[in-house]
């Protein structure tokens, strides 16, 4: 792996000493991270990279060892959110450095590898597969308490990837209560079961805010659906976030609004959600 050029391929023998070396690295570039979430959603436009990116700087900001991943080949958006400018640095022996963001935060996003951040990835399936294995096992992150995963929309190729190669992984899901987005929810959380990968809950992004002019509730997308959704399926229902500008306009601004010290009903809210995950996860 070099900057702006990412590589995969191999055949017969070749590939299989590929795919053991790649094992190898993945072992250790993940062995000393307690635990490691994937950010998921059904489809694309529900907030799921602002979500990984507040809960993340949230994490951080109690004092955790967090570590941020972008795997989203197509859409990566994890280095403006978080105002990361540049190429990342890459050690003699092909490993990848983080970047640093505050106090106990690392940042690692795809599109902190390609030289041209507007270039289109072009890839099929197979290809793809083996940049997301390369990419993950070629990361010096150390000792994290957390690593949130952005992992590409959707139940393909890409998030099936990142779950057969980030073992132990469990997933967070990250919904609107829009009825479309509600239903691919329902096929997220079908992928899970399937696959066997631990689903910790269920978040809704983008829910009922206070009118700024009369105080009255405003649903855009409607309400309770993302609770509806996860009692429905036997999920656990982590909150409800408001639909707030502000998160993107702070993370257009590359500052993400969880660590702006704002009190907001969007921050109180998801002050809620990571109580929730470091019950379940344990991190206390």
């Amino acid at each position: 792996m070099t900057n702006g050029n990412i590589t995969s391929g191999g055949c017969g023998g070749n590939a299989q000493a590929l795919s053991a070396e790649q094992d190898e690295l993945i072992r250790n570039s993940l062995g000393r991270i307690r635990h490691k979430l994937m950010v998921m959603s059904g489809k694309g436009g529900v907030g799921k990279s602002s979500m990984a990116t507040n809960l993340a700087v949230a994490f951080a900001e109690r004092g955790r060892q967090v570590g941020l991943l972008d795997v989203d080949l197509h859409g990566p958006s994890i280095a403006t959110m978080m105002g990361i400018e540049g190429l990342l640095d890459i050690t003699a022996d092909n490993q990848v450095l983080p970047m640093v963001h505050g106090d106990g935060l690392k940042v690692v996003s795809m599109q902190s590898l390609m030289t041209d951040a507007d270039q289109a990835v072009i890839w099929r399936g197979p290809a793809k597969t083996g940049v997301i294995r390369q990419f993950i096992g070629n990361v010096q992150w150390g000792d994290l308490d957390l690593l949130l995963i952005d992992a590409p929309p959707g139940t393909g190729d890409e998030p099936l990837s990142v779950a057969q190669t980030i073992r132990g992984a469990k997933a967070l899901i990250v919904t609107t209560p829009q009825d479309v987005a509600l239903s691919d929810v329902r096929k997220s959380i079908n992928f899970c079961r399937t696959i066997n990968l631990e689903l910790v809950g269920l978040v809704e992004n983008m829910g009922p805010f206070a009118c700024p002019c009369c105080g009255k509730s405003v649903a855009p997308f409607g309400s309770d659906g993302g609770r509806k959704t996860a009692e429905q399926m036997g999920v656990a229902f982590l909150g409800s976030l408001p639909f707030d500008p502000a998160v993107v306009q702070a993370g257009d601004a590359g500052a993400p609004l969880a660590g702006q010290g704002r009190s907001t009903a969007f921050t109180q809210g998801l002050a809620g959600i990571v109580d929730a995950l470091t019950a379940t996860l344990k991190l206390a």
